[in-house]
């Protein structure tokens, strides 16, 4: 496995395009065309994921299965935020073909005991370099419930910027071409507040 740090900056409408253009400026340049992510998170009954998250709870997990555009090609990934550093795992599900069978499964955690589909994430995402980092653009982030009569899309207003670098990354390198402050910009915990009418 391979830890590493990851660097988010929550933006609105009119500061993304800012942002962009002053890196942009810096060197940034587009890496390859932008893509849709859909990803279905699982969860608890009790939404034990959701509050570790929330609580920042070390070790926590989340787990996903994720595909890209309309492409019916789907990976599980297991994110995990362990007191050595962050990492994630990917697999690809060979046995799954339609995105109607994710809300049916149950997926059984080592560390939280049997899981089931909560929320759908998706998002536009474009992929940036800037002198040897790697950003990613999101934005058109929207939350849908799974198995739920209510099944409203919910829109975020909010876009954000994430940064992924090695573990022994130097902060002061990421901050020389970033004058923002960090923040902490979960989808699937944002995706669970819209649904609650929490935000």
């Amino acid at each position: 496995m391979t830890f590493r740090k990851e660097y988010k900056f929550r933006v609105t409408f009119s500061d993304y395009h800012k942002f962009h253009d002053l890196l942009y400026k810096q060197g940034l340049v587009s890496l390859f065309n932008p893509r849709v992510i859909h990803s279905v998170y699982f969860d608890t009954a009790d939404l034990r994921m959701f509050h570790d998250s929330e609580e920042g709870v070390r070790p926590r997990k989340k787990v996903r299965i994720r595909w890209y555009n309309d492409e019916k090609i789907f990976f599980q990934e297991n994110k995990v935020s362990s007191f050595e550093g962050r990492y994630k795992t990917s697999k690809k599900l060979e046995c799954m073909s339609s995105e109607d069978q994710i809300a049916n499964k149950v997926l059984l955690d080592s560390a939280y005991g049997s899981v089931h589909p909560v929320l759908k994430v998706s998002y536009r995402r474009s992929y940036f370099s800037l002198n040897n980092l790697r950003l990613t653009f999101d934005e058109s982030i929207t939350y849908q419930k799974i198995l739920q009569n209510d099944r409203r899309i919910y829109c975020d207003p909010e876009r954000v910027i994430e940064i992924k670098t090695p573990a022994n990354f130097s902060d002061d390198f990421v901050e020389k071409y970033i004058p923002y402050p960090t923040v902490r910009f979960s989808k699937y915990s944002r995706g669970v507040l819209f649904a609650k009418g929490l935000l």
